[in-house]
């Protein structure tokens, strides 16, 4: 597979610079709760990325593998310290397999929303289950479709706007889609980046977890273990398989 698909060399390039997703406030206790449910045992992150969440879990001696389409994204990955360490396999997260069974599966920052059908999405949480010992978790972390904010008939909902970025979300509601567009503002000129995603509601991946022999554990509202509510605007999702 030679295809870096959207997260090509020009976006891992300045991935890290997002202190959105990078900040040491936002990264450590989703490390703290992923160490939490590892439980000794070994983890595997679908979609590594560059290992935002991946290099400190290890620091902590947790004995963590990857898998990543983008071998952009691995490659900045391998170039931080302790990156050459962590054994990641090219390939799609719904699809391609590690021959190792793991404690713990994780898939962070709305990553399950970049397979765009029910179908690819089903394909990943049985592939989780796939991966995972009896007594293992499968979690995500994923926002929740912010729908409400909506007006009747409207389809764009601005989720950033600064200086230097705007970003937009365009909002396909019959086919239960969205794209991102995000336009950066630099050196007097600007760049624009699209994505496509599938949202889905916690409901909806309760019922892709049991077609994959998952039961849901616990769902919070982020990685603090804040209460889930009305008014989350994400939840972190644990279900754990019970059986081969």
């Amino acid at each position: 597979m030679q295809d870096d698909g959207l997260f090509d060399e020009e976006v891992a390039a300045t991935y890290d610079d997002d202190g959105g997703i990078s900040a040491p406030e936002l990264v450590d206790p989703a490390v703290n709760l992923l160490a939490e449910f590892a439980g000794g045992g070994r983890v595997l992150e679908f979609a590594i990325g560059t290992g935002r969440l991946a290099l400190p879990l290890a620091r902590k001696g947790v004995q963590v593998e990857g898998i990543e389409l983008s071998r952009a994204m691995v490659s900045r990955l391998r170039a931080k310290e302790g990156g050459a360490e962590i054994p990641v396999v090219i390939g799609d997260m719904a699809t391609t397999r590690v021959e190792r069974r793991f404690s713990l599966v994780y898939l962070a920052f709305n990553t399950i929303n970049n397979l765009t059908s029910q179908e690819a999405q089903v394909a990943c949480f049985l592939n989780a289950a796939a991966h995972l010992e009896t007594g293992g978790h499968f979690l995500i972390e994923v926002g929740v479709p912010p729908l409400q904010r909506l007006p009747l008939g409207e389809t764009i909902l601005a989720f950033d706007r600064s200086e230097s970025h705007w970003g937009v979300d365009e909002y396909d509601v019959v086919n239960q889609n969205f794209s991102s567009h995000h336009i950066w503002f630099r050196d007097g000129s600007y760049r624009h980046f699209s994505v496509p995603f599938r949202y889905a509601w916690p409901a909806e991946f309760d019922l892709m977890a049991r077609l994959a022999g998952l039961k849901l554990k616990d769902r919070w509202g982020g990685w603090k273990k804040e209460p889930f509510t009305k008014v989350s605007d994400r939840h972190v999702s644990v279900w754990q398989k019970i059986a081969d």
